[in-house]
């Protein structure tokens, strides 16, 4: 079965995207977002989680929300930031488009469409959100 999937991103939000996430902690930021799924997380506890300083957490957050990475939310008195699936798999679809020397290399799964992680998870302290050895979602 030939797959032919073509990247909507051009090179200028991939090379945005590419940027923002070549920080360590931007980096760091944005996987911890990617785990949490749809549910996203809190600033506050994105910041305790990393250790980053809520001034420090605020700027980094900006430079990926610019480069379309992640998506703000205001529930309540928090702020849930979430990562932005769609970019994120159109700047691996982008990447990857042309791998392989043109040969597909890629059958299925291309995109994360696995993120339904219960939402209550998000604003619970108590709950840990990891990626077990085998790629897995492991609530703790």
């Amino acid at each position: 079965m030939e797959i032919n999937i073509k990247s909507t991103m051009n090179m200028k939000p991939a090379i945005a995207a590419l940027s923002a996430l070549a920080h360590e902690s931007r980096l760091m930021i944005f996987r911890a977002l990617v785990q949490a799924g749809k549910a996203g997380l809190p600033a506050g506890k994105i910041s305790e989680m990393l250790q980053i300083a809520p001034s420090s957490l605020s700027f980094h957050l900006k430079e990926l929300a610019y480069a379309d990475l992640v998506t703000a939310t205001q529930q309540g008195r928090f702020v849930i930031y979430v990562a932005n699936y769609p970019t994120m798999n159109s700047l691996l679809t982008y990447l990857t488009e042309n791998c392989c020397e043109g040969v597909p290399c890629v059958t299925e799964n291309l995109e994360c469409t696995n993120c339904d992680v219960d939402s209550s998870s998000a604003l619970n302290p108590s709950v840990e959100v990891l990626i077990d050895k085998d790629g897995q979602r492991v609530i703790k």
